[in-house]
């Protein structure tokens, strides 16, 4: 390591450095240190290209000069070719982040958009609590909503509601129908598949068929409310983010874990 040339030593310390530069961003998020928007937007996406951008820079300035060095080393080219791929594969998957944000505008996924499910009065306290973005109306177009104003949403998805951009889904998360299961059965398989999930704060009402839940994600720990309301011929799912506006397609992808693995469950219970 010591007899390595400087231009190396600097492009080893950046692709160290990488790891632990997004690692404090993120889980300075979760813990409370700075604002989801410093630790995603400033620090991850803005900083985070910056950090790369130098690294990719050091990395083409080193892998020239082990290039051009008489004798040529191998090991060295490949620290410059590494500290060039590494860059460009993090600069993807941002690029596929936005892409997925550009398809997923909405953070606010029901199965029932006509009547969504609705949260508990400790889970809309709980969003309140916690700065979280104010549930819309299902029906309001985008572009009559202040955190989409806010965002600068385009004129096509401005006249566009929440109903009619889940709607129009391919991927558009169905109702669940209880089938021969009663709905205590419903709600017990419900609680068990959100557990099975690892969402926490798990809670359930037999009488009024409401389950609910807090899913959270592991880096940034951005927590996203889960409520299914179990009626006497089918179970309806509802996943919101508490902040953001796109979810980068989450809270469908939960939805549609959630349904098939409550299907899972109340078809065992059957058998």
């Amino acid at each position: 390591m010591t007899n390595l040339p400087k231009h190396t030593k600097l492009v080893l310390a950046l692709l160290a450095f990488l790891p632990v530069y997004f690692g404090i961003a993120a889980l300075g998020t979760k813990f409370g240190i700075w604002d989801w928007k410093v630790g995603l937007m400033a620090l991850t996406f803005t900083g985070g290209m910056v950090v790369l951008g130098i690294t990719a820079l050091a990395a083409l300035v080193s892998l020239i000069l082990a290039a051009r060095a008489k004798p040529r080393s191998n090991a060295l080219v490949a620290v410059g070719i590494i500290g060039l791929l590494l860059p460009a594969a993090a600069l993807a998957v941002f690029m596929a982040a936005g892409g997925k944000a550009g398809e997923n505008p909405i953070h606010d996924i029901a199965t029932d958009t006509g009547n969504p499910p609705a949260f508990t009065a400790d889970t809309l306290a709980a969003r309140e609590a916690a700065g979280a973005n104010p549930l819309a109306d299902y029906q309001t177009p985008l572009g009559q909503i202040a955190l989409y104003q806010k965002a600068g949403v385009s004129p096509e998805l401005a006249v566009k509601s929440h109903a009619q951009i889940i709607t129009a889904r391919s991927d558009r998360p169905a109702p669940l129908p209880l089938g021969g299961a009663s709905k205590a059965e419903g709600v017990a398989a419900v609680a068990a598949a959100m557990g099975a999930m690892g969402l926490t704060d798990i809670r359930s009402d037999d009488v009024t068929g409401t389950v609910e839940g807090t899913a959270e994600t592991f880096w940034f720990g951005f927590k996203d409310d889960v409520v299914a309301r179990v009626g006497d011929a089918q179970i309806d799912f509802r996943s919101a983010s508490r902040v953001g506006v796109s979810d980068l397609g989450a809270n469908t992808a939960r939805i549609i874990d959630l349904r098939a693995r409550t299907e899972t469950l109340l078809g065992a219970a059957a058998r």
